[in-house]
């Protein structure tokens, strides 16, 4: 134990030191999820999912601080599976278990006025939670929980995430009907629903990229006004089907702000040019999202 305590701390301590950028990012969403958790999820009564909604759970029965359920829950989970997880990844969610349980306590001590209105309140919290787990899916992160085991049983067992995940969570939403009753969990589903669709909205947005090819005969000019934009450009050699004639082939990946500037050049520059512009999902690389992420 003593060991692993030590291998585990000095990651995380190594990250800070060297990635203290992702280590901010992990603390602000760490923060957010913990504001929506102390004011929302636990003043209005909603379940939760994973170790979190066990927290809240023993927390509406028993009065147990959802603090200490969720440290303690989660460090047994990191003793279980850090073998089976990337080093970085593992730093990060370390550090985001940590500063999510010590925001937790500290937001205790801030009383809020809250809306009435529960719907309003359950999309809010939906939208809080969204962000903040998009934040940390984007830096290659998460906020622990069942993410933990469901990692640690694919690579052990080839067990599907998104199976495992729905079963679990299908059974804490189940015992949760018996404690907080079936109106709190139907406001708490469309509170998980929202929170699904923002996550994706936040991680898409995130890695949103333009792919553009484009065929012209003004290759050098084509390719230094890209450079100018701050991104690199590949240089193909083509031959037209129907001419036979040479066609460099450019591609490059750029921000949609920058897909404007290109067509504006080249309707000055290069009519004749040939442009397709298509959405890129995911970029990974120089310049672009960092591999140390995945």
């Amino acid at each position: 134990m003593k060991h692993f305590l030590k291998t585990v701390l000095s990651r995380v301590w190594i990250l800070i030191k060297e990635d203290w950028q992702a280590a901010l990012m992990v603390f602000i969403a760490s923060t957010i999820q913990a504001f929506a958790v102390r004011y929302f999820t636990l003043h209005y009564k909603f379940p939760d999912l994973g170790v979190s909604g066990i927290a809240v759970l023993t927390n509406y029965i028993f009065g147990i601080s959802p603090n200490w359920v969720i440290l303690i829950g989660n460090l047994v989970l990191v003793a279980w599976t850090w073998k089976d997880l990337n080093a970085r990844f593992l730093a990060l969610t370390v550090l985001a278990i940590a500063s999510f349980s010590t925001m937790l306590s500290v937001f205790a001590y801030f009383p809020l006025s809250l809306p009435d209105d529960k719907f309003m309140a359950t999309v809010i919290t939906g939208l809080l939670k969204g962000s903040a787990g998009g934040m940390l899916i984007n830096i290659g992160g998460s906020g622990g929980g069942t993410d933990f085991l469901a990692v640690a049983l694919r690579r052990r067992h080839g067990i599907e995430i998104g199976s495992f995940s729905i079963f679990i969570n299908l059974f804490i939403l189940a015992l949760s009907i018996g404690v907080v009753g079936l109106e709190a969990v139907v406001y708490g589903a469309v509170g998980l629903y929202v929170n699904g669709v923002t996550v994706d909205s936040v991680t898409r947005s995130f890695d949103k990229r333009k792919q553009a090819i484009i065929i012209t005969n003004k290759p050098d000019e084509v390719s230094t006004f890209i450079n100018s934009l701050g991104k690199g450009v590949t240089r193909l050699e083509g031959r037209g089907g129907y001419t036979g004639q040479p066609r460099p082939v450019l591609i490059t990946l750029l921000a949609p702000r920058h897909v404007v500037s290109l067509k504006r050049f080249l309707k000055e520059h290069d009519e004749k040019a040939f442009v397709s512009i298509c959405d890129a999902s995911e970029v990974l690389g120089k310049g672009f999202k960092s591999w140390r992420s995945l």
